[in-house]
């Protein structure tokens, strides 16, 4: 071959590399003579939309939920909506019976105000009153009226801390709770002992149950003298 026709398909050659170089993807040019790695290609399409949401509405309505029905607020859902206390927050007085209707129920809080008035009773010396905060009017306590109140009687009286309640358990028709205590009790002579321990308070849910029944009493006490060591 001539030199001239080498020359020219030198040119030629040259030309292809300098075409082929110009059809590589953007992606992978980078500026200043620089490469850059090509941006990962999406792994197929997505359940969903970008954002994470599904496609499609779940069950129950769309639009703003349905206004008041007899007197109860549904959801979207149609779950009836519980009145709120000032915070915001469902008021947890407050339960929904099968018929939606709301009913106030007792509290945790209620359960501790139960203690405090036992205690209240006992150094204001109304006893009977006291006694009557146990389940089955006062049975529970294990003693009669006579012998609950002589028990108290060399007592002048009883300073006690009531402390945050546990979580109120279900049984079959009843609804339990403990609620801790410390106290100190402080005889006529002066003298002081310690106790620690706590109550378990108990009520009825059953249907028919009496107001007195569904309302928290003292079922039982585990109380201890603390002695110095």
């Amino acid at each position: 071959m001539s030199s001239f026709r080498k020359l020219i398909a030198c040119l030629a050659l040259a030309a292809s590399i300098a075409a082929c170089s110009d059809d590589k993807p953007q992606g992978q040019r980078g500026g200043d003579g620089d490469s850059a790695e090509a941006l990962p290609a999406p792994a197929g399409k997505a359940k969903g939309s970008v954002t994470g949401m599904p496609d499609r509405p779940g069950p129950g309505q769309i639009g703003p939920p349905p206004q008041a029905v007899d007197g109860v607020v549904l959801d979207d859902q149609g779950n009836p909506i519980l009145p709120t206390d000032e915070s915001g927050l469902p008021d947890p007085a407050v339960e929904v019976a099968a018929d939606g209707t709301a009913t106030s129920e007792p509290t945790a809080q209620d359960a501790m105000a139960v203690v405090r008035d036992y205690y209240a009773a006992i150094n204001s010396r109304a006893f009977d009153r006291a006694y009557a905060l146990w389940s089955d009017g006062g049975r529970a306590s294990g003693q009669t009226p006579e012998q609950f109140a002589d028990g108290f009687k060399d007592t002048s009286g009883v300073s006690v801390e009531i402390l945050a309640p546990g979580a109120v358990d279900a049984a079959a028709g009843s609804r339990f709770i403990e609620v801790p205590v410390a106290m100190t009790a402080t005889a006529a002579d002066g003298s002081q002992r310690k106790f620690v321990g706590a109550y378990t308070l108990r009520r009825a849910v059953v249907d028919g149950a009496t107001t007195e029944q569904r309302a928290w009493r003292i079922g039982s006490a585990d109380i201890r003298e603390v002695t110095a060591p």
